[in-house]
């Protein structure tokens, strides 16, 4: 074992931490020496997600300790920034094991600093944090959630006094203050019970009145009163909001899957609580067969992101990934606000560089500004900021199943996604020529206008300290020696986010990226082919992001073109994955 973490374990058994953790460290030693050097061969960092791991003893382990350390670090770095003014944060949790209780020990140390404290009484979405940031003026906000990783998972996400998560150089100068914390005696432990206000419905009913004034076209809903809508919490916070908000827009027939409405942080009826996966929704696939609904949606633990399945026109419910429903989410918005006049040459919408080019296709037609932005709903969130009073935002998103609507929240919205995605269903619905169409239906149609673009993800994990030396050699390979030929295609442009700079590998020139740096690379073949290779910020896997388009010019050739483009993707990742 290293020296260095030797002597972190010894302090972990010698300072005051308690019993049950000195225990724990005392077993893995004899039982599992490999897991205790997991445990605490790093301290966990900030990524595109902030503090996130498996939960258990260690500096590399989510706990009573690293969230301590944590909270004392940002409690630090808002009394530097806001020096001479009332600090400010709110917090609040999702279902998973120990939330909870993180919640209160994050809430006990800034209130020991002095820090005024909203702490939301139970589990509420990541998204209402976000809100509620800004509603209640907080110079910060705090998420204690994983997402939709498993059950193992917790994590612990900063929000900025605009509502979205951290970005440069916040996110670095808080890890700096998080790393000079070293021992114990550094952290205030002991609350302050007069500077934590608890908060519940008061914040609930403003945030759902914000959701009520997104709805576009309420004359379809009410047109479309026999819409059938499954919904599933996936036993997360999507419970607490999207049945009354839902309920709000008016629909009736909404359908909860009984089995997975009551958060659980053991997500028993599930592998992974990940609306991405098929599997998750297996239950809501039932339930929709069961009642004929028309369309399902599913929400991860904490209700930023929705997956999605409708009714085709053959009658069978057809999953749609994130992609498929962000171009229809973008289109359905574009052409509302163009049909009720809303559009004048000053709006923008904002996707991030992984997700479908077909979103910036739509977007040209309908005259818009689209922004490609880095990775992370945060970028999302700083584009907006930055474009404050300037333009006017409409609509956001990414492949990873994560959508905005509107600028009062500044991350990834379920709870007003899901309620536009219905009103959009229900538009579609109610505005069939002679049968009701489908969502399907309308997503052929966006082909046909402007190419049928075939998305894919390979996500290979390497767990461990092993796993990040092995995806950190994977992209200097990437870099020392891109690949030339893929899919049979040249590579005719390369991306090097991690440098700022696009190679025209034809020209041989390259030009400046107007972004952060990132460690991302892109290449393109000469057929339109975009491959984009990039670690994740939140998991062990490096992730490989296919795109292939073909033009068609009749629905009809959509099969037999799906066939293609599914060929050309699986060789591509035979080219560059292996």
């Amino acid at each position: 074992m290293e020296a260095a973490i030797q002597h972190t374990i010894d302090t972990w058994l010698n300072e005051g931490y308690d019993q049950q953790t000195k225990d724990e460290i005392v077993r893995l030693q004899k039982e599992n020496p490999q897991e205790l050097v997991e445990a605490f061969y790093r301290t966990l960092e900030f990524g595109t997600g902030g503090l996130r791991g498996i939960m258990g003893v260690g500096t590399n382990r989510m706990n009573q300790y690293t969230v301590g350390f944590a909270t004392q670090g940002l409690a630090n770095y808002l009394t530097k920034c806001f020096k001479g003014h009332k600090v400010k944060v709110v917090i609040s949790h999702d279902s998973r094991l120990r939330s909870r209780e993180f919640a209160e020990i994050t809430a006990a140390i800034l209130s020991a600093n002095k820090i005024q404290v909203f702490l939301f009484e139970d589990l509420r979405p990541t998204p209402e944090l976000s809100f509620a940031v800004r509603h209640l003026k907080c110079n910060a906000g705090i998420m204690i959630t994983a997402s939709h990783n498993p059950k193992e998972y917790n994590g612990y996400k900063v929000y900025w006094q605009d509502g979205g998560q951290l970005v440069p150089p916040h996110d670095k100068n808080v890890i700096k203050e998080v790393n000079k914390i070293t021992s114990l005696s550094q952290v205030k432990w002991n609350g302050d019970d007069s500077l934590i206000k608890i908060i519940g419905e008061d914040v609930d009913k403003v945030y759902l009145d914000k959701i009520a004034k997104l709805t576009l076209n309420p004359v379809a809903i009410k047109k479309a009163k026999n819409l059938k809508i499954v919904y599933t919490p996936l036993h997360g916070t999507g419970i607490t909001m999207v049945p009354k908000a839902l309920d709000m827009y008016g629909f009736k027939n909404v359908y909860l899957v009984d089995e997975q409405a009551v958060p659980d942080g053991n997500f028993p009826t599930v592998k992974s609580p990940n609306p991405e996966e098929k599997s998750a929704l297996e239950l809501a696939l039932k339930k929709a067969d069961e009642v004929d609904a028309d369309l399902i949606l599913a929400t991860d633990p904490d209700a930023d992101r929705v997956g999605i399945a409708v009714r085709n026109a053959e009658g069978k419910m057809q999953l749609l990934n994130g992609n498929q429903t962000g171009s229809l989410l973008f289109h359905y918005m574009l052409s509302q606000w163009q049909h009720n006049g809303k559009l004048n040459g000053n709006q923008f919408v904002v996707k991030t560089v992984v997700t479908t080019d077909l979103i910036s296709a739509i977007a040209t037609d309908y005259n818009v500004e689209c922004m490609d932005v880095l990775t992370g709903f945060k970028y999302i969130a700083e584009a907006i900021l930055k474009n404050e009073g300037k333009k006017e935002f409409v609509v956001g998103g990414e492949e990873s199943y994560g959508y905005l609507i509107g600028d009062f929240v500044r991350d990834k919205d379920s709870i007003s996604a899901c309620c536009l995605i219905a009103e959009m269903a229900a538009f579609y619905f109610a505005n069939g020529k002679v049968n009701h169409k489908t969502l399907t239906d309308a997503l052929h149609d966006i082909y046909k206008s402007y190419g049928f673009y075939k998305e894919d993800l390979l996500s290979l994990t390497k767990k461990g300290k092993a796993g990040v030396e092995e995806i950190q050699q994977m992209m200097a390979d990437f870099r020392s020696n891109p690949p030339k030929m893929l899919g049979g295609q040249p590579v005719v442009m390369m991306k090097d986010y991690a440098v700022s700079k696009s190679y025209d590998l034809v020209n041989h020139s390259n030009t400046i990226i107007d972004l952060p740096t990132s460690n991302v690379l892109q290449f393109f073949t000469a057929d339109g082919s975009k491959i984009t290779v990039r670690p994740s910020g939140t998991e062990p896997k490096i992730k490989f992001y296919f795109s292939v388009i073909e033009h068609i010019k009749k629905r009809s050739d959509i099969a037999t073109e799906e066939a293609r483009l599914n060929a050309k993707i699986e060789q591509l990742k035979k080219d560059i994955a292996g």
